[in-house]
């Protein structure tokens, strides 16, 4: 049985700063029904990709991505924020859509020919997905796709990621 996640996404207007409309998937992971959907989808979406690995940046990458790793039995490499990794990192500068920052990853987190999907909360700009996708190919790894819990819609995350493959579960409006 399908949900509709929608009904468990809250929006939150100008949060984090005015003019955001902030999507807030915190009711997902508070409704045993929902989450256990939500990581239906997703791990149902890396399956079909062949995913040997699941890759998510910090934090509701981790939040979605570590269940469905587990669920198929696969590993998972974190992305975080500066200074959060302790072994040697590979890195790259993006854009927001409300800012700027840098990603980090362990240089062996991704083996060469793995098959990567990167998994995470929300799909606006891209920016955090292409910064993923660039330090998973600088290792050698090969981007499966991305799956999203949310995609806004009039905002150019699907066409920042036009080379890709792409999976929502959800779609709603950046308004």
């Amino acid at each position: 049985m399908s949900l509709d996640l929608t009904q468990y996404i809250a929006s939150i207007k100008d949060f984090p700063t005015e003019g955001i409309m902030f999507r807030d998937v915190t009711p997902i992971v508070e409704s045993p029904e929902a989450y256990h959907e939500a990581i239906r989808l997703l791990a149902e979406y890396a399956k079909e990709r062949k995913a040997d690995l699941i890759c998510g940046p910090e934090s509701r990458g981790f939040v979605f991505g570590c269940p469905t790793a587990y669920e198929l039995g696969l590993g998972f490499a974190m992305v975080r924020k500066p200074g959060k990794l302790p072994r040697e990192t590979v890195s790259c500068k993006y854009d927001l859509e409300y800012g700027s920052n840098e990603l980090f990853m362990h240089k062996d987190s991704v083996k060469p020919g793995q098959r990567v999907v990167i998994i995470d909360d929300l799909l606006a700009t891209g920016g955090t997905a292409m910064a993923t996708a660039k330090m998973i190919e600088e290792l050698g790894g090969v981007v499966a796709g991305f799956a999203f819990i949310i995609e806004l819609e009039g905002l150019p995350g699907r066409e920042n990621l036009k080379d890709y493959d792409v999976f929502a579960a959800t779609v709603m409006s950046d308004k």
